[in-house]
């Protein structure tokens, strides 16, 4: 399921493409993992054992919208997260300001697109768990924007 996807995705496949970065403190570590776990454990408990869906539910344009929402975030977030990744070339320092994709509209587009991707979901899935999640994302991330573009 896209879920699924994105779990592995940001677990699996991102961690392995990045190159070089500061070093996560370890208790830093632990927090996040403790709540991905949670996180994860909450929204597929729900979806699959309490979430009750009309037979039409994934023609209905809630789940549509959210769908689309998630789709276009995902994409904006990995795209974002590839013009990161490229900013410097190996041995180089120093702040760059990232171009191109959704950085032409907003400062943390990478930030932006995680935030879409959750709010979709959200919409798709109308559960309590996903709207709890996406608006930890926005207050999480939305913090975290604020500061890289300062």
């Amino acid at each position: 399921n896209n879920f699924s996807f994105l779990v592995c995705y940001r677990a699996l496949i991102f961690p392995l493409l990045i190159r070089e970065g500061k070093p996560t403190p370890f208790f830093t570590f632990v927090l996040a993992l403790l709540f991905c776990v949670y996180n994860g454990y909450l929204q597929g408990r729900r979806l699959t054992n309490y979430a009750k869906y009309p037979s039409g539910w994934l023609k209905d344009p809630c789940f549509i919208t959210g769908f689309i929402g998630w789709l276009v975030g995902m994409a904006i977030n990995i795209n974002s997260d590839h013009i990161l990744r490229n900013l410097r070339k190996p041995g180089e320092t120093g702040y760059k300001i990232p171009r191109g994709g959704m950085f032409e509209y907003v400062s943390g587009a990478n930030f932006f697109g995680e935030i879409l991707e959750w709010f979709g979901f959200a919409l798709a899935c109308c559960t309590v768990e996903s709207l709890a999640f996406a608006l930890c994302t926005l207050f999480i991330l939305g913090s975290r924007a604020k500061q890289h573009h300062q």
